[in-house]
């Protein structure tokens, strides 16, 4: 699974394809450069928008797993203190 750093490491790359692609646009204006920086922009943003899925995905079920737990704890502890008090 992709970590933080991952998501930084795309956010560096992405200000550095940002910054190609200003440079291109000031000094020059070639339009097949300035589509392939595009492009790569795109792939970078995908990757980033996967990772985020991915870890929100992790954490969201992570979560389900521990509510769910302290759920079936807190209605067994419930049912055995019905039962004890009966």
């Amino acid at each position: 699974m992709a970590s933080l750093k991952d998501v930084e490491r795309f956010a560096d790359d992405l200000q550095g394809l940002v910054d190609q692609l200003r440079n291109e646009v000031k000094n020059g204006t070639d339009f097949e450069r300035l589509m392939q920086i595009a492009d790569q922009i795109s792939e970078h943003a995908d990757n980033a928008a996967q990772t985020f899925s991915s870890m929100n995905e992790t954490l969201m079920s992570r979560l389900n797993e521990l509510s769910g737990t302290k759920k079936s704890t807190s209605s067994s502890q419930s049912k055995s203190q019905s039962a004890s008090t009966s």
